[in-house]
């Protein structure tokens, strides 16, 4: 029963995703989201764009984890990672202050095409993270609902690839745009159903969940929120998804757009976290990503809720990261001609990337948010110096700096291989997250703080 009703209301919101796509495809609206008549997103779209690509399945799922284990502060560690719409938004605001159309504009006027392409590595390690997370997220549901046939996992996965793929290629951005409010509105009546019936449920305490330490201890989750705070300025720079929607509407409305984005996603968040923490309050074991333990706890009609809430975010961030790849590849590597068979070839090439690499083994969801946001690192003294404090960095500062957080993040990456773990602090990997970063910091603003002082 609730395997059929997953499928049907899934199969149902991929239908209303298409229907809700453009009819007609412009160069203007693939790359730019334009609408038909030549008009810029609105702030209810904006809004409900910005949050539903950025609550994807993976960031539901890692909330609800850390809560698991580590309580409110696990779950608040995660939500603070969404103060990346208020550091995002501070950042749009002050590049277009510059002139500048996106972050790409800002670093090559500053340090010239290799500046732009050490940027352009990171951004598409992190569009290949989102598509391999939200496509795992899937696999991972549909092997939970349908245990007894072992193909469900990687059959899942290749069918909702190809689904996100057929209605992003078509509209590029006006496609994600559009199916990103009919996606984020549905996803907002079933979870926050699921959410009112957990809060109103007879064994549910709020004053035990805002008190939780999760089953190994609050420690880890304070450690956690500490490498939040050092990541969340330069986070939503390396974030295309994000900054391309900077610069789509007016400033008043992009302003407003990332202020309503930032409480509401925060909200849907910890709310889903919550989830997590009143798992291990009850005592339930740890079992497939948390899937296994809600399906013990919960009935039926509020599991299915919960998957749907997880397969709707995870369809809604895929055409997001699939549109942002197409422009990546158009209009900053210039790889492909600036048509729509451009664009949508680029799109092909990462959805492929992306789903093989889910199809490759990898279960590790949190991983691809600790590497990623530890690559970017390197934007925080050269964003701040530069573009904040408006002071001149030098080309070898800013090599420093990215050298330094691809180092940090391949360092976290590898940390089990025993040559690096001779360098690194004994104690939790979060623990060791955290001294990854106080290092990349102190490295990447001496070589700043250096290159100005030698330049004065």
């Amino acid at each position: 029963m609730q395997t059929a009703a997953v499928i049907i209301v899934f199969v149902l919101v991929i239908i209303a995703s298409l229907v809700a796509a453009p009819r007609k495809a412009t160069v203007e609206g693939f790359f730019y989201g334009l609408d038909t008549h030549g008009r810029a997103p609105g702030l209810l779209t904006l809004v409900l764009s910005q949050v539903t690509t950025w609550i994807f399945a993976r960031s539901l799922m890692n909330s609800a984890i850390l809560g698991y284990y580590y309580g409110v502060w696990g779950v608040l560690a995660y939500a603070a990672y969404y103060g990346s719409f208020l550091t995002g938004g501070f950042i749009v605001s002050r590049l277009r202050d510059t002139g500048a159309g996106s972050v790409q504009d800002w670093l090559s006027a500053h340090f010239g095409r290799s500046g732009v392409q050490c940027y352009n590595v990171v951004i598409a390690l992190r569009l290949l993270s989102e598509v391999f997370a939200n496509l795992l997220v899937v696999g991972l549901i549909f092997a939970a609902v349908l245990p007894e046939v072992g193909i469900a996992k990687n059959a899942s996965i290749v069918l909702v690839a190809l689904m996100g793929l057929a209605y992003s290629a078509w509209g590029g951005l006006s496609a994600a745009l559009r199916t990103d409010v009919v996606q984020m509105l549905v996803f907002l009546l079933v979870f926050f159903a699921a959410f009112i019936a957990l809060i109103t449920s007879p064994g549910f305490d709020i004053m035990a969940v805002a008190t939780a330490q999760g089953v190994s201890g609050s420690w880890n989750g304070q450690v956690l929120l500490l490498v939040a705070f050092l990541q969340v300025f330069s986070y939503p720079a390396h974030d295309p998804v994000m900054m391309d929607r900077g610069f789509l509407a007016d400033r008043g409305t992009t302003r407003a757009a990332f202020l309503h984005a930032f409480w509401l996603s925060s909200i849907c968040i910890i709310a889903f976290g919550i989830f997590g923490i009143q798992a291990a309050l009850s005592g339930a074991e740890y079992e497939g990503q948390l899937l296994g333990t809600w399906a013990n706890m919960f009935p039926t009609w509020l599991f299915v809720a919960l998957l749907l809430s997880l397969l709707i975010s995870a369809l809604s961030t895929l055409d997001s990261a699939l549109s942002s790849a197409a422009r990546l590849v158009v209009d900053e590597l210039k790889l492909s001609p600036r048509t729509l068979n451009g664009g949508r070839v680029a799109m092909v090439v990462f959805m492929i990337l992306g789903a093989v690499l889910t199809l490759w083994g990898n279960q590790t969801l949190f991983d691809a948010v600790a590497v990623s946001g530890t690559a970017s690192m390197f934007l925080t003294p050269v964003l701040f110096v530069g573009l904040v404090l408006g002071r001149p960095v030098t080309w070898w500062s800013y090599m420093v700096a990215f050298g330094s957080a691809m180092l940090g993040a391949f360092v976290y990456f590898k940390r089990d291989a025993e040559w690096i773990a001779q360098i690194l602090p004994e104690g939790h990997k979060y623990e060791q997250l955290l001294a990854i970063c106080v290092v990349v910091l102190v490295a990447g603003f001496a070589a700043v703080l250096l290159g100005m002082r030698k330049r004065a």
